[in-house]
């Protein structure tokens, strides 16, 4: 018997995944100590990714059938027992490990989640200045700076791809590769529209302007997830140049990809070499081509059910940055933060954290509707 509080079908179900995941756990441990194994570095670091990934889930269920084992034994004696001392102590342990229970249960199911199969992968971020001229483009750097502090903040290794700027320190476009483990699964809630609300430094009645800046965050495509046919692809070698036009270098370094079926171009110049840059370009159209395919699915699937949160429209407004009132609001969940400067410094942490509890929340209410 187990004491439970799911419903019975849904607990019913989880256990019989949650018991396979126990033996999978076993088996990869097993296997690992093989000597054929051991051996084989390919296949060992895959058992290890395996096991990593369920190990989490692994643990939390055992904490949980211990928890509701604790349950059946405290139950079991507080019929035979009676001493009133001992009665209080036994209903102390009983209510501390229903306690256990409700917190696991609530643990395994955001656990057992369908996994976004992108979630481990690194990311490249686009962010193209929107409505607002040059105080869009001081928006945009400022953006793209908030997301280098962070990624400081996490360890994730960030590098310039593709960067388009003006004369005063603005950003019409700029795209970055960021390297990190769960990358995406973080910053795939900051794609869509950011809006700026402040006075401008050249506006000179002191009005209140609003600008915008998109941002995109797109999975970093593997060769296995994208095939380019070569036919298909115009690549031209140029010089490599500043702001102005200003040249920064006397070689044929920077690299220009033109893909023919869908008119993207990609343009590289900030690595030293035309090899690495080319290497740079390719391997930045095979993300936009796999983002692509993403966005398409996700709009079917968004035909049958609402869209998840951060996964949606990327016109949507997500985010307002209101300099006089010095505050921060998500539209998406609603959250309103009055440290501007700090959220501008990295700190969005707090940001990402709530939203994706509400994911997560949402997710778990599509799951309870559809079973």
């Amino acid at each position: 018997m187990t004491v439970s509080y799911m419903e019975e079908s849904e607990t019913n179900h989880m256990y019989e995944r949650l018991d396979d995941l126990v033996m999978r756990s076993e088996e990869i441990l097993n296997q690992m100590g093989q000597p054929e194994i051991a051996n084989d570095s390919k296949k060992l670091q895959k058992l290890m990714r395996e096991q990593a990934e369920i190990t989490p889930i692994v643990e939390c269920y055992l904490a949980y059938k211990a928890a509701n084992q604790t349950v059946l034994d405290s139950l079991e004696m507080l019929e035979s027992e009676s001493d009133a001392e001992m009665r209080e102590m036994i209903k102390e342990d009983l209510n501390n490990a229903r306690a256990e229970v409700e917190k696991r249960e609530s643990e395994l199911k955001i656990l057992m989640l369908p996994k976004d199969p992108n979630d481990d992968k690194n990311v490249i971020v686009e962010i193209r200045a929107g409505a607002g001229g040059e105080e869009a483009a001081l928006f945009a750097a400022e953006i793209y700076r908030m997301y280098q502090h962070y990624c400081d903040q996490r360890g994730w290794r960030t590098s310039l791809d593709e960067i388009e700027e003006t004369g005063i320190g603005g950003m019409k476009k700029v795209d970055f590769t960021v390297e990190g483990k769960g990358a995406y699964s973080v910053l795939k809630y900051e794609s869509g529209v950011h809006r700026v609300q402040r006075v401008p430094v050249t506006e000179s009645q002191g009005r209140i302007q609003t600008s915008t800046c998109t941002v995109a965050v797109m999975p970093e495509a593997e060769d296995v997830d994208i095939e380019i046919n070569e036919k298909d692809i115009r690549i031209d070698v140029m010089r490599a140049s500043g702001n102005g036009g200003q040249c920064v270098n006397t070689t044929d370094s920077a690299v220009r990809l033109t893909h023919y079926p869908t008119g993207i171009v990609i343009y590289s110049q900030t690595e030293k070499s035309q090899l690495q840059n080319k290497d740079k370009a390719f391997a930045l159209l095979r993300t936009k081509l796999y983002d692509m395919e993403l966005q398409k699915r996700q709009q079917e699937a968004s035909d049958a059910r609402l869209s998840q949160i951060g996964t949606g429209d990327r016109s949507e407004k997500i985010r307002t940055y209101n300099f006089p009132q010095g505050r921060v609001t998500d539209h998406r969940i609603n959250l309103t933060l009055y440290k501007l400067d700090n959220i501008l410094d990295g700190d969005i942490q707090e940001i990402l954290d709530a939203l994706m509890a509400a994911d997560q929340a949402k997710k778990l209410l599509q799951m309870e509707d559809e079973s």
